[in-house]
This record gives structure tokens, C-alpha cells and sequence, in this order.
């Protein structure tokens, strides 16, 4: 009888771990209010949550650009984050003094899993913040193939080409350029998506950019995307109510034809998949055009990133890393592939894009693939201002020279590089 009532107190006590082992737990994530980025984070919790049912996982969600980034630098200061967050790599990451303020993931076994080319912009020093969420993205522009069709033009290799084709669409009744001002975010892209031509101009520019050896209103090459958008403005290529449409709602202009060219991120495609299923074939991509035909590239983004503040611990960190870990695995990528729209190839090793991508992904891949791509600036610099947004906004509407803006940025920039401590500034 002693025998079986040890044997009982035994169970009991296997019983009581087990049950421990499986003890309930809730997580938050913070992610921004974009439908790519919920969907994503949507389908990679129903999958993880599906074989881990004593972990939940609740999504609060945050506005993009400047005011998104802000909610994050104050939850963060107030240790008020939620238990993981989704947020730029590169130099916006760093502005957030992550080896204060993130749980180091360099001793995580899924590390490994990671291309090691995304690394660095999750890193600083030795310590690695971030985990690859979703695709990495072109930066260029959208186009409708069937308006080009239509019209018999073809893709433009040089700024003067597309300049012709928007020339020729005005002709034709069309808006050549969608622009989205509403979302101030969005008004960036004439800029920063040129950054291929600026290194194909100045090889290394983001090496002296960094050691202040190099400005925005000093360089021509640099200078050209705030030029850009003063041509957009001034040869009326925008569609009407620039200042005030949306990006959603701009989308749907793009897909109906209303306008033919959007400069924007390859994960606007998903959001097209997603809205008009029926156009989103007739959408393609092609890089921003420069001043040569022959050294034509696009300009890449590196994904996004899943974090971890230093406020999360005990057994939510325990469950914060397991969710890591999951995004980090060939398996996590095929919960968002069954979901979500791939905008272009992801950084986990073993993973591979669906037979049937999209065209415009068809169209960045090429690029990659040729070797004609670059990172675009944030990727090899740690600084980008915050206020770009709005010195495009500015000069995207005539209120600001590109001049003017170049300036200003130069300022901005140089506040963030002494937030940051960079030598030279």
C-alpha cells in the first residue's frame, strides 16, 4: 500500500509539472496599423498559437511613419511596451538604443536560421536585437502594365525616359503619378528609393555620409530625389487631391488605371492582392531610373523586425522567444506565405517564394538576381532623420525648395548622429 500511495503522490507531482510546464500565458505585439504588417502578424499567431494553445497572442496596433515611431521611442522610455514589437531594422532601429532597451537574441539557436546578410541591421556591437519579419522589399515604382499597354510605352531605363512617359500620359488624360501625401510616410520615396543611383554616382557615399564628410545639398547625385518631387509638383504629374489622398485609397487609383506610377515599397502589393484581386496582375515594378540607362538598378529594403523590449520577462519572455523562434523557421514563412501575399524574397534560411508570385515580384527578382540592386541608404548607415516625411511633403506641394529641403535634412541628420554619439559630428 505504501508502494502504490508514493506511486499516487508521484503521479500527482507529474501531473502538477505537466500542467505547470503548459501554464497559460498571454502576450501583446505591437504592430503597425498597415494591412500587410496585420495580416502578417495575423497569420504567423494563428499558426504558432495552433501548436501552442497556452500561449495567446493579442495585437494592439500603432500608426506608420513619423507619429508610429514616436509611440514606439515613448513606450519604450516609459517602460510601457508591449511583451514584442514589429519595427524597422536599420538606422531607425538604432535610434532606439536597443542594447538599452531590447533583449539580446545572439546565444538563440534560431539565429541560425537568419541570412546572415540582415544581421547587421539588427545588430549593434556584438548583441543582435531582431528576428526577419515578412519580406524584403524593392523600393522603385509601381506601374499599371495595362495603362502602359494601352498607350505603347515601355518601361524607362532614365529619368528623362519616365520624365517622356509622364509627358505622354498627360497627354492621354492620365495622372502619371499617384502621390499620397495624406500619409506623409509615403511622400519619401523619390528619395530614398534612388539611393542606387546616388551609390552607382558616388561609390561609397554612405561611408562619408556617416563620417559627416558628405551632405544631401552638396551632392548632386544625393540632391536629385528632392528635385524630383519639385518636377512632380511643378509639371502637375500628381493626381487631383494629392495633398490629402491616402495610401489605400490610392491604391485603388493605381489599380483601376486612374493613375500609372506609384514610387513606393513592393509591400504596397500585398494590400493590392489583398483589395483587387481581379488588377493586381496588372501591376508591375520597375527601379527608380537615374541618368544612366546602363547602370539601371533598384534600390532594396531589408525586412522589418520582430523585437523583444527588456521589460518583457519571466515566463512572457520565455514565450516571446518560442514566437521568435517560430518567425525565424521555414515554417513561419509558410504561415505567411498561406496568408499573405509574398512582395519579395525573405531572409530565412531554406525558404522559397511561391511558383506563382506576383509580376511585380517577377520584376524585382530580375534585378536581384542580375546583381543590379543595392540596400538603400538606411541599411549601410545608421542615421536617417526623422523629419524626411515632411521636407518631402513640403516640396512635393511647392511649399520648399529642394534646396531648402536638402538643408534642412543635412540638420536633421546631424541631430540624429549626435543622439547617437558618431564620431565626426
Amino acid at each position: 500500500m505504501k508502494r502504490l500511495a508514493l506511486f499516487v503522490v508521484l503521479l500527482m507531482a507529474l501531473s502538477i509539472s505537466a500542467v505547470s510546464a503548459q501554464e497559460s500565458v498571454s502576450l501583446t505585439y505591437l504592430v503597425d496599423e498597415s494591412q500587410n504588417s496585420q495580416d502578417t502578424a495575423q497569420a504567423l499567431i494563428d499558426a504558432f498559437v495552433a501548436q501552442n494553445p497556452n500561449i495567446s497572442i493579442t495585437i494592439e496596433s500603432r500608426p506608420g511613419g513619423t507619429e508610429g515611431d514616436n509611440i514606439v521611442k515613448t513606450r519604450l522610455a516609459t517602460d510601457d511596451m508591449t511583451d514584442i514589437f514589429f519595427y524597422n531594422s536599420g538606422s531607425l532601429l538604432q535610434a532606439l538604443n536597443p542594447a538599452q532597451t531590447l533583449v539580446d537574441l545572439s546565444d538563440q539557436p534560431f539565429i541560425d536560421n537568419i541570412v546572415a546578410s540582415f544581421l547587421p541591421t539588427v545588430s549593434q556591437g556584438d548583441a543582435i536585437f531582431g528576428v526577419p519579419t515578412g519580406t524584403g522589399m524593392g523600393g522603385g515604382i509601381l506601374y499599371n502594365k495595362r495603362v502602359y499597354e494601352e498607350l505603347g510605352l515601355s518601361v524607362p531605363l532614365t529619368w528623362e525616359e519616365f520624365a517622356a512617359n509622364n509627358a505622354a500620359l498627360l497627354e492621354a488624360g492620365i495622372s502619371p503619378v499617384l502621390a499620397t501625401f495624406g500619409d506623409t510616410w509615403t511622400a519619401q520615396l523619390f528619395v530614398l528609393a534612388d539611393y542606387y543611383n546616388v551609390e552607382q554616382a558616388v561609390p561609397g557615399f554612405a561611408d562619408a555620409y556617416t563620417a559627416n564628410e558628405a551632405k544631401y545639398v552638396t551632392t548632386p547625385a544625393a540632391l536629385a530625389g528632392f528635385q524630383y518631387l519639385q518636377q512632380g509638383f511643378e509639371e502637375s504629374w500628381w493626381q487631383p487631391d494629392f495633398a490629402t489622398t491616402r495610401f489605400e485609397p490610392g491604391l485603388e487609383l493605381l489599380a483601376n488605371g486612374e493613375v500609372a506610377h506609384y514610387p513606393m515599397l513592393t509591400f504596397a502589393l500585398s494590400t493590392i492582392a489583398e483589395n483587387f484581386p481581379d488588377q493586381v496582375n496588372d501591376i508591375g515594378f520597375f527601379a527608380q531610373p537615374g541618368t544612366s540607362a546602363e547602370a539601371n538598378g533598384a534600390t532594396i529594403w531589408m525586412p522589418a523586425g520582430t523585437y523583444i523590449p527588456q521589460t518583457t520577462t519571466g515566463a512572457r519572455l520565455d514565450a516571446a522567444l518560442q514566437f521568435l523562434g517560430f518567425i525565424a523557421s521555414v515554417e513561419g514563412v509558410d504561415a505567411i506565405n498561406a496568408q499573405v501575399v509574398p512582395n519579395g524574397p525573405y531572409l530565412i534560411v531554406g525558404s522559397i517564394l511561391p511558383d506563382d508570385v506576383l509580376p511585380a515580384v517577377s520584376d524585382l527578382a530580375a534585378y536581384i538576381d542580375s546583381g543590379m540592386s543595392y540596400p538603400a541608404l538606411e541599411f549601410v548607415s545608421p542615421i536617417k532623420g526623422p523629419n524626411l516625411e515632411q521636407l518631402c511633403v513640403a516640396v512635393g506641394t511647392g511649399q520648399m525648395t529642394p534646396e531648402e529641403a536638402a538643408a534642412n535634412y543635412d540638420l536633421d541628420v546631424e541631430r540624429q548622429a549626435q543622439q547617437l554619439g558618431l564620431p565626426g559630428w
